[in-house]
């Protein structure tokens, strides 16, 4: 199965061979759009696998829309550019650019520029699940901590006891504790 790809450049004839690379490199190419406005709206519509940008020089409305779609829709996302500007190519890559080539597109280069890409987004999404679940796991910590604390308070038990009785009444309700956890905080906060 080959990889379904966007192609952003406001250029036609520089496009139509980017097209040909990509094509025989082995993609398809869904659809071809000049502007960042345009991709926004195709990759919505078209749901691409990858999206390929070739511009001389990116501007601030391609690099707010790679942005948009790193939020919104997230996927791989490959910029060649004839631009070596470190700042311009910080700013792609924070906008979400999996891979900022300079110097243009070669058909030999095209399969294992795509693949880095590719791999390169599977491990920022993965990096991203992982900080989200950390940060989960914090906030569950600290309604616990503080359920725990209104416990202890209520009932006069220690630390251990209280987190034995939020751990009994959750499994008694077969609901994670931490859900318990806020039904004791806003209980509390409710007879206060």
């Amino acid at each position: 199965m080959s990889l379904s790809v966007l192609l952003v450049d406001d250029d036609p004839t520089r496009a139509a061979i980017v097209e040909l690379a990509l094509r025989e490199a082995g993609y398809e190419v869904v659809t071809v759009v000049n502007t960042s406005t345009e991709m926004l709206t195709q990759v919505r519509a078209m749901r691409p696998d990858v999206i390929i940008i070739d511009r001389d020089s990116p501007d601030r409305d391609t690099l707010e829309h790679v942005c948009m779609i790193t939020r919104d829709d997230p996927r791989p996302i490959v910029m060649f550019t004839q631009d070596k500007d470190r700042t311009l190519m910080r700013e792609a890559l924070e906008a979400g650019v999996s891979a900022y080539v300079v110097d243009g597109l070669s058909v030999e280069r095209v399969r294992p520029i795509v693949e880095v890409a590719l791999v390169r987004f599977e491990q920022w999404q993965a990096l991203r699940r992982e900080l989200d679940q950390a940060q989960t796991n914090l906030a569950e910590r600290k309604v616990i901590e503080r359920a725990k604390g209104i416990v202890m308070k209520q009932r006069r038990c220690t630390e251990d006891e209280a987190y034995a009785l939020l751990r009994k009444l959750a499994m008694d309700r077969n609901q994670r504790l931490a859900h318990v956890a806020e039904s004791v905080i806003t209980m509390a906060e409710l007879l206060t």
